[in-house]
């Protein structure tokens, strides 16, 4: 099959936006340093990059008959944002599993940003004291059993909408629309630069640049940045499914291992908690370019970014493209670091 061959449910505006980042370019002294911006990708509740995956997640569970859908995430979840955001656009109900994710002392944090959005577009919430983690909770499975206990027809979609047959497509696609975009820019992106923590966003990067490789395009860098300080769970998880997905897509031969780089280093000691580098990134990408960043996902691939340009591991002759994947509502629940 190819990916043309899978049903999609169009959720966002068309292409996301490219744009180049001039300023923070000649403050680095190195790459040419562009943006790609899944923040502002959709109308639903400030999009991000979930909303991409769930346009092939979304047939599948219309075609199942669902009338809930029903995933998991912490206090602070972009992904769970999306997925009321989602569901309220289609009618249907969401439950939604928001787990004790990131230890952070702001006494706001189930109440503000993303958890409060999901409340506003009718979401039911359930708080759960567990902590972080990207495998299959058991909160999550008994909110799709209560679900079916009340009559419903629950369709579950697992954290960050990772860990789902289709959950690589929709990064999958996102390369397709890169390679349009380079065209018509007249530009050509060797690396590409990414948070990751569940996975599925690298991993669709990956077997989509792939796809048109093995078609005759140019091959280039995907580096995922850590930001889940599970660095090895993550590792093993873009690789299961980048592997999965290029299959799915029709990619005839194996990926390498070297196509698949997940860098630790500005994650810090837990997911979610901001370090200094993480601020530092934030500080300068506001100030620099007007382009705001948050502490969970963005901040952290931004750090990751500036050091490898200013630390010569990407060269001052590549062109380089940043996946912005949104999240700026958890900056709400935190607040505190930017008093000044």
């Amino acid at each position: 099959m190819a990916l043309t061959d899978f049903p999609r449910h169009p959720l966002t505006f068309g292409p996301s936006p490219v744009h180049p980042l001039p300023r923070l370019t000649a403050h680095l002294g190195g790459a040419s340093l562009w943006a790609k911006r899944e923040d502002c990708n959709a109308g639903l509740a400030y999009g991000g990059n979930k909303t991409r995956k769930l346009e092939y997640i979304v047939p599948d569970a219309l075609a199942q008959g669902a009338d809930t859908l029903v995933s998991i995430g912490g206090y602070q979840s972009n992904h769970t944002r999306q997925v009321a955001a989602v569901a309220a656009s289609l009618g249907l109900k969401a439950v939604l599993v928001q787990e004790r994710w990131v230890d952070w002392p702001d006494a706001l944090n189930d109440r503000v940003g993303n958890i409060m959005l999901s409340r506003i577009m009718g979401a039911e919430v359930r708080l759960d004291p567990a902590g972080f983690g990207i495998g299959f909770k058991e909160s999550w499975t008994r909110a799709i059993e209560d679900v079916t206990e009340r009559g419903g027809h629950p369709y579950p979609i697992p954290a960050g909408a990772s860990d789902h047959r289709l959950g690589g497509l929709g990064f999958a696609n996102w390369a397709y629309e890169v390679e349009r975009q380079e065209r018509e820019l007249g530009v050509f992106f060797d690396t590409i630069v990414v948070c990751a923590v569940t996975g599925s966003t690298q991993a669709g990067m990956i077997a989509g640049f792939a796809a048109l490789e093995e078609a005759g395009g140019r091959p280039r860098r995907v580096i995922g940045i850590d930001a889940s300080a599970t660095l090895d769970a993550t590792r093993d998880q873009v690789a299961r499914i980048a592997r999965a997905t290029a299959e799915l897509i029709g990619v005839t031969r194996p990926l390498r291992d070297d196509e698949i780089t997940v860098l630790p280093g500005w994650a810090g000691d837990r997911y979610g908690v901001p370090v200094e580098s993480t601020v530092d990134a934030i500080r300068l990408t506001g100030r620099l370019e007007g382009v705001i960043l948050d502490p969970v996902y963005e901040g952290k691939s931004m750090a990751g970014l500036v050091d490898l340009v200013t630390g010569g591991q990407i060269p001052r002759d590549a062109t380089v493209l940043y996946a912005h994947l949104g999240g700026q509502p958890a900056l709400n629940a935190y607040s505190g670091l930017f008093t000044h």
